[in-house]
């Protein structure tokens, strides 16, 4: 089985291929590459998609610079079901629409908008920059073996607002309630950054790797 890391020229993924990459041997889940090639990621079991910047930026990248990357993408994930992870901005790219300079469309794979981030606390900065608490908000495979307290990494100044709680897995507290993690169906997706973050981060990466729909 092959992952592919999607590469739109939105952030260094050195880090987190070389994440996959050892948690794919750890598990025996097959080869990992890091891509932009429609074929290929048509052809993949798993998805993920990175991504660093603003949501505009990143949703012009892939879907409207690369149409046919994008195709691809939904081909995989929609139409065949493959699992999907996405990361930072790769996640807020799951919601319907992002706020960030001027309202974008997003994938709309996740019921919900992205939003600044406005902590009740004005001593808390933005962007929300470092190590948080996870608290988990209900069960899923690729949260077995990470608890409500373990730490990720952060670094951003919007989050996703759901529509749906029961799309959120986890969320942290950053003077409110800011969205970690999402998930719908097939499709999960990151706030924070797991290659960064250390022993729950690599966790999760495996349980991506392992999870069967």
């Amino acid at each position: 089985m092959t992952t592919v890391l999607i590469d739109t020229d939105s952030g260094n993924l050195h880090s987190a291929e070389k994440a996959f990459q050892r948690m794919a041997r750890d598990c025996g889940a097959g080869p990992v590459v890091v891509s932009s090639d429609p074929e290929t990621v048509a052809r993949a079991d798993r998805v993920v998609l990175p991504g660093d910047g603003a949501f505009p930026a990143c949703a012009r990248a892939l879907m409207r610079d690369r149409a046919a990357l994008h195709q691809a993408l939904v081909e995989a994930v929609e139409t065949h079901g493959r699992p999907f992870l996405g990361i930072c901005v790769g996640m807020q790219l799951m919601a319907r629409r992002g706020h960030e300079y001027a309202p974008t469309p997003g994938l709309g794979w996740i019921d919900g908008e992205v939003v600044p981030i406005v902590p009740a606390d004005p001593a808390l900065k933005v962007p929300h920059m470092g190590w948080n608490d996870l608290v988990l908000d209900r069960p899923h495979p690729v949260l077995d073996g990470i608890a409500t307290g373990d730490h990720a990494y952060f670094v951003h100044s919007f989050h996703m607002a759901l529509d749906d709680p029961a799309q959120r897995l986890a969320h942290c507290d950053y003077g409110a309630r800011v969205t970690a993690i999402v998930a719908s169906g097939t499709r999960v997706g990151t706030q924070f950054h797991p290659e960064k973050s250390q022993s729950a981060g690599l966790r999760l990466i495996r349980n991506f790797l392992s999870w069967t729909p």
